[in-house]
């Protein structure tokens, strides 16, 4: 049966278009119930007892989506109207429906309704959508009552004070949300939901816990046309709110349209915004912006804390210049310059896009009354110091309170000091090594799960070897005769040749966007058996590879370059220190050794050329962990130590990036996949500056390796071709022209896609379709597009699953930075220690020092916390130094201090690493 379906668009020309689809209706859509003697039951999802089948409406899943996923929660049918309405609502709930539904553990099933020709519902004369897809999903459930007769419950659930109030008319069986989990008898269930805020929405009685005395604490957000129109006007600016790390009562809000980062003191200012919300921001009065003073913890921070929230931690910030208050004396020539440089200062007057996810911490109980019905009252405390403490109402609260929990935000009402939120789930115990290890991964959103039979599937069977077919591809060329041997990490495996797109393994690695290192293992991108069994290079073993050859002079100057599929056999797999041990032994001179020498005599002239282009040396200091094999304790740390072997391959690999950089760019000049690093402006710079100055540097910003301290926001980012131009594909940390990452197909899905652009430029294999689409390309390489708009109207969006290069690749390393972290602490906890450190930045109450030995980088405080020093303490900016007022001692930065470093806990279950000067 077809149908027609018409509906007026807008065109980008402005026009107003009517557009029509045929929309097929079919009778043969089965109902997924085991019980029905008119289906076929062959693919039925639900269960054979189930004596109630749920049909969720759609805000009921958008709301409820952490209970849903419960598996006490379970029968459910899906309808295809709901999946609909959330794939354009909430991308996120949408996919975790999504999950459920192809689960095989879980009794969901998808009921194509809009397709059916019984459950089809047209749109009425002055109905709006929502309206007809309420409508839609009560026909729906109609039609399975009668479908499945007196045998089955068919239950809507529905928070809806309408849509509840007309299914009960109609005949259909309706509940809430709440009265549904009441009816199944446990009673823990019940945190998991979430209390609806609308007047629109059915509550039931529940008596409001929250004290009486209701004061209007933030100002009212403005509505999305204001918004709209104060933008357009200038009035507002927008941006994404990053809120400091180690003071959490300060943030900053990056502005296109006055070029300049809005500070934002105090959460009056903040205004119910989050971390990562995107706003809308005022400025305020120019007399009340902030003035550039040295930089503190104290004063303007202790006054928030008094006035808001006293018992928050405030940390002295060990990163950039920008992440720290300022109130402190200043001396020397630049003091009175440095007093009347304000910075933009505004207020949040709006939220364009809300940045709620689960957050993982641990329950504060509040000095309030048990209440009804055993709920108790509790402020949730993240691990993540950025975010504020979250009011939760729990009938579990003495099983929770030694617990690491997830806790995910329902709203925040302006008369609210907290946001309200609801339990998720638990963790582990508070202080346990695999639940901080789970924490981390949770916090930065890391997939470890194991990868399904679906992604397995796409393996080739094990033993793998090369076949006859691989030596007889025209497009592969047999290197099995030259000396070719690996020094870890491996060469270019031809991962592509097993990895194809839309493939579900496809799927998975770009969900996942890159491998993952923590201290204690590795959560890998792809399958072990492709990585280690059929990828990874071995001596003496034939394998598949994408090879870049160049023909290079003794001075390293490449004559010539060729790209090709190949197929070698390695004649040695070398760790760095195996090669290293083989170039610094003169007895040996057999052909492997002699080869070491050579590449390396050649890396160090590449090296040195890209050091005369003014490329930086930006690797921060890497600690490496002594890990206990039964107990995965941190048995001893220290620095990781670089050799030439590392080097070496360093710059070979650096050297395949940019060539096949240029190969890409030829070829498909406005959707290749590269890699930028934008050059840093001067006010990133000028921490360093000062500090060169002090000592007495005259330093040459363009070139000198220690820029990598005040590169801290400089951040290298993937980008499409298309969408800048040429100047601004520069590499600035590598001065490099053009960049890519290609080397890597094992760990980094930016790579994959790399490989494809140069087989498709090589005429190897066609060009995959996505990279066709320009903006769909963007929207692969751009988090912020992905995370933080949910309605993507992207080409083809939907036949692919979204990468998200950038915001994997961050949330990678901050997994493996916290990860460090979290073992720093186990291990400083048992081995408390004096050492060296040298200071590297100076603060008007301490600063930050650097400790040689551990690789560690933190705060040493001069005065007490809360104490803003009393003018005791001063900062001369010209010889960065900070002194006592009489002159009496002294601190310069790089003098080299002793410290005792010890982990302590000033909050319950926040420890950290406290330096002490001795």
């Amino acid at each position: 049966m077809l149908q027609n379906k018409s509906y007026v668009r807008k065109t980008r020309a402005g026009k107003i278009e009517k557009v029509v689809k045929e929309h097929y209706l079919r009778d043969d859509i089965y109902c997924g119930a085991p019980a029905c003697t008119v289906c076929d039951t062959s693919a039925a999802r639900l269960s054979p007892n189930a004596s109630t089948i749920l049909v969720l409406d759609t805000n009921v899943v958008l709301n409820q989506i952490d209970l849903i996923e419960n598996p006490a929660i379970d029968n459910v049918v899906v309808l295809s109207v709901v999946l609909d309405e959330l794939r354009n609502k909430n991308l996120s709930v949408y996919n975790r429906l999504r999950a459920l539904c192809s689960s095989p553990v879980r009794k969901f099933f998808v009921f194509s309704n809009e397709h059916h020709r019984d459950t089809y519902v047209k749109a009425m004369v002055g109905e709006s959508p929502n309206d007809r897809n309420d409508r839609a999903i009560r026909v729906a459930t109609q039609w399975y009552q009668r479908h499945l007769g007196s045998a089955v419950r068919i239950l809507l659930i529905t928070n809806d004070r309408e849509n509840k109030r007309k299914a009960v008319e109609e005949g259909i069986f309706a509940e809430t949300v709440e009265s549904y989990v009441k009816s199944l008898g446990q009673p823990q269930l019940l945190d998991l939901v979430v209390q609806p805020a609308s007047e629109d929405v059915v509550m039931d009685d529940v008596e409001d816990l929250r004290p009486s005395k209701k004061k209007i604490i933030y100002s009212e957000h403005k509505p999305m046309s204001e918004i709209t129109a104060g933008l357009h006007r200038g009035i507002y600016h927008q941006g994404k709110l990053r809120v400091n790390r180690y003071n959490s009562f300060e943030a900053y809000v990056g502005s296109e349209s006055i070029g300049d980062e809005i500070i934002i003191y105090g959460r009056t200012n903040m205004n119910r915004a989050f971390d990562g919300d995107i706003v809308a921001v005022e400025l305020l009065p120019q007399d009340q912006w902030h003035v550039e003073k040295a930089l503190s913890i104290a004063a303007e921070v202790g006054n928030y804390l008094r006035a808001e929230d006293e018992d928050e931690d405030v940390h002295l910030v060990p990163n950039s210049s920008d992440d720290a208050p300022r109130n402190a004396s200043v001396q020397g020539p630049n003091a009175d310059a440095s007093l009347n440089s304000a910075r933009p200062s505004g207020r949040v007057v709006g939220i364009i896009k809300r940045n709620w996810h689960s957050y993982c911490g641990s329950l504060e109980p509040m000095p309030l009354p048990a209440g009804i019905g055993g709920i108790a009252h509790a402020l949730f405390v993240s691990k993540d110091r950025r975010i504020p403490k979250i009011r939760i109402q729990t009938r579990q609260l003495g099983n929770l309170l030694d617990k690491r929990i997830i806790v995910a935000v329902d709203s925040w009402d302006r008369l609210s000091r907290y946001p309200s939120g609801h339990y998720v789930r638990t963790i582990g115990e508070i202080g346990d090594r695999n639940t901080e290890s789970e924490v981390v991964l949770i916090e930065n959103d890391i997939n470890c799960r194991l990868f399904s039979a679906q992604v397995l599937a796409c393996l080739p069977p094990l033993p793998w070897s090369v076949s006859s077919e691989h030596l007889s591809d025209p497009n592969r060329e047999d290197l099995r005769h030259v000396r070719v041997f690996s020094v870890d990490p491996p060469d270019i495996a031809d991962v592509t040749n097993f990895v194809h797109p839309g493939t579900p393994l496809d799927d998975e690695a770009s969900q996942r966007g890159t491998s993952v290192y923590l201290v204690e293992r590795r959560i890998d991108m792809l399958p072990k058996p492709l990585t280690e069994d059929i990828c990874s290079l071995r001596s003496d073993v034939e394998r598949l590879a994408f090879s870049v050859i160049w023909e290079m002079t003794p001075e390293a100057d490449i004559i010539s370059t060729r790209f090709t599929k190949s197929v070698i056999k390695s004649c040695a797999a070398l760790s760095y220190v195996e090669a290293q041990a083989r170039m610094d032994d003169s007895r040996l001179v057999d052909p492997l050794t002699t080869d070491l020498r050579n590449m390396n005599a050649l890396a160090k002239k590449m090296r040195q050329r890209r050091i005369d282009r003014g490329a930086l040396t930006l690797a921060s200091a890497e600690v490496k962990f002594q890990i206990d094999t039964e107990t995965h304790d941190p048995l001893d740390i220290g620095m990781y130590q670089i050799r030439e072997a590392n080097q070496m391959v360093e710059e070979f690999m650096l050297a395949a990036n940019v060539s096949v950089a240029e190969k890409i760019l030829k070829h498909f000049p406005f959707c290749s996949l590269l890699r930028r690093h934008p050059t840093p402006t001067r006010e990133m710079l000028e921490p360093l500056l000062r500090t060169a100055a002090a000592v007495g540097l005259d330093l040459d910003i363009s070139s000198s390796k220690a820029l990598a301290d005040s590169l801290d926001r400089a951040v290298a980012v993937y980008f499409c071709s298309g969408d800048l131009s040429p100047p601004e594909y520069l590499h600035y940390g590598l001065a490099a022209p053009l960049y890519t990452h290609f080397t890597s197909p094992i760990r980094r899905y930016a790579d994959v896609i790399v490989h494809r652009l140069l087989a498709a430029s090589l005429e190897i294999s066609k060009l995959p379709t996505v990279f066709q689409d320009r903006p769909q390309l963007t929207s692969i390489a751009d988090s912020k597009d992905v995370l933080h708009n949910d309605l993507l109207h992207v080409t083809k969006f939907w036949d692919i699953m979204p990468v998200y290069l950038n915001y994997r690749h961050r949330n990678a390393q901050m997994a493996s930075r916290a990860s460090v972290e979290l073992h720093t602490i186990i291990y400083f906890r048992k081995h408390p220690t004096d050492t060296e450190a040298r200071i590297v930045k100076i603060r008007s109450n301490g600063f930050i020092v650097f400790v040689p030995k551990y690789g560690i980088e933190g705060p040493v405080y001069l005065t007490a916390k809360g104490d803003n020093g009393g003018g005791e303490w001063v900062v001369d900016e010209q010889h960065q130094q900070v002194k006592k007022a009489d002159g009496s001692v002294s601190y310069n930065v790089l003098q080299m201090v002793r410290i005792h470093l010890e982990v302590v806990e000033p909050q319950p279950n926040r420890p950290k690493l406290q330096l002490t000067l001795i």
